[in-house]
């Protein structure tokens, strides 16, 4: 099939009140809600290691460890003898141990010892994310890559949700306590503690599908299908989907070498203060969600199309330095916010459609691993753009 044009969903089962959607949706959530929670309490983390580049080492250990898990995942060929079910609950549980790691490290850091070895654990705590997000990740998006489209748009808009409900969970837990030391570590251990009870409840949910029809229908399908990975199987798919994984690539490059890192830690506002970074990192997940929940009224129709916006988004280097070094009315605050907000949505919109369109591209018993490579070049794209915004001296 020609990329860029999309095969229909064949045997759809109906889904009563779209509860398996939700469940996609919810899903979704949780699987960035641990790393986003990481990033949005960069005023904590920034409190806590003042001399440490919070954002940047945060980025790194995340995505290196994520696309390890993807990369074992796509050629050891015994992972797909593991259940779904049982690969999902290892990842969440992984990552509610990460979560919980890093409030147990500050409430038991009153040993100097303990002090002096809290960053590194904090650190061990993020790969940790890192390593379940990828297990989660290539799992669930793989699975989604199998069913109808509004599957893998809901695990994508709930990916996108997950940011933005931690910005605003970060925002009341903050707001709600005292601006002083002790107030912010309380309200960062209840932002914490709250995470950690959703991701519970993922763990619930993530066994519950199991039990509706329209996922039994689905997985009755899936029985039939020879499920086996050989070497020459997994490049004959990275050769049919690589302009598309390089879409996703060339998308997450721009982005994460852009955020978070550069938005929490090189702009500054005499107005807005520890709020500026918290606000811009908001915006950016606010307009995120908003690109990724468009697919689900209008998805591009044109992989080809897809990949060369994805590309045009180079031109963001340009633009943020022009408002770096430009004018000083363009570092202001509404400037900003403006381009942050186009640098999510763009971000959201085509990360769905290159995500919805490329498995529907090969044929159906290629569709799971063609999802997981898609993920495994998105991560290639995330530490590419982590690594890249070490250097990002404007």
């Amino acid at each position: 099939m020609e990329a860029g044009k999309v095969s229909n969903d064949a045997n759809e089962a109906r889904d009563t009140c779209r509860v398996a959607y939700i469940i996609h949706f919810l899903l979704g959530v949780g699987n960035l809600l641990p790393w986003n929670a990481f990033i949005t309490a960069v005023d904590y983390f920034a409190y806590l290691y003042p001399t440490n580049h919070i954002e940047k080492v945060f980025s790194v250990a995340y995505m290196i460890s994520s696309v390890v898990v993807l990369l074992v995942m796509m050629s050891w060929g015994g992972w797909s003898k593991t259940t779904l079910r049982m690969r999902m609950n290892l990842g969440f549980s992984m990552l509610v141990i990460s979560l919980t790691v890093t409030s147990v490290v500050d409430w038991a850091a009153g040993s100097t010892k303990l002090k002096e070895r809290s960053f590194g654990l904090t650190v061990a705590a993020v790969v940790i994310c890192g390593l379940a997000d990828g297990l989660v990740a290539g799992s669930l998006i793989g699975s989604a890559g199998k069913l109808p489209k509004q599957y893998m748009q809901a695990v994508f808009a709930g990916t996108a949700s997950s940011g933005i409900i931690i910005s605003i969970l970060r925002i009341v837990t903050k707001a709600s306590l005292p601006q002083n030391p002790k107030g912010l570590q309380i309200s960062a251990h209840l932002y914490f503690m709250v995470a950690t009870i959703f991701l519970l409840c993922c763990i619930i949910l993530s066994n519950l599908q199991y039990k509706l029809p329209v996922m039994q229908h689905y997985q009755q399908m899936f029985l039939q299908e020879n499920n086996f990975t050989s070497g020459k199987k997994i490049w004959a798919v990275v050769r049919k989907i690589k302009g598309p994984a390089f879409g996703i690539s060339i998308l997450y490059i721009v982005t994460l070498s852009i955020f978070p890192g550069f938005i929490a830690e090189d702009l500054e506002s005499n107005v807005l203060k520890d709020w500026y970074p918290i606000l811009l990192i908001t915006v950016y997940n606010f307009a995120d969600l908003l690109g990724k929940s468009l697919t689900a009224f209008h998805v591009l129709q044109s992989i080809t199309k897809a990949i060369w916006a994805s590309t045009a988004r180079l031109l963001f280097y340009p633009l943020f330095i022009v408002c770096l070094h430009g004018p000083k009315w363009l570092k202001t605050e509404i400037p900003m916010m403006f381009l942050t907000f186009l640098l999510g949505f763009t971000n959201g919109y085509f990360t769905s459609v290159l995500m919805i369109l490329t498995p529907k591209s090969v044929p159906f018993s290629e569709s799971e691993l063609s999802a997981i490579v898609m993920t495994l070049f998105l991560g290639f794209g995330l530490v590419g753009g982590s690594v890249i915004s070490w250097f990002w001296i404007l």
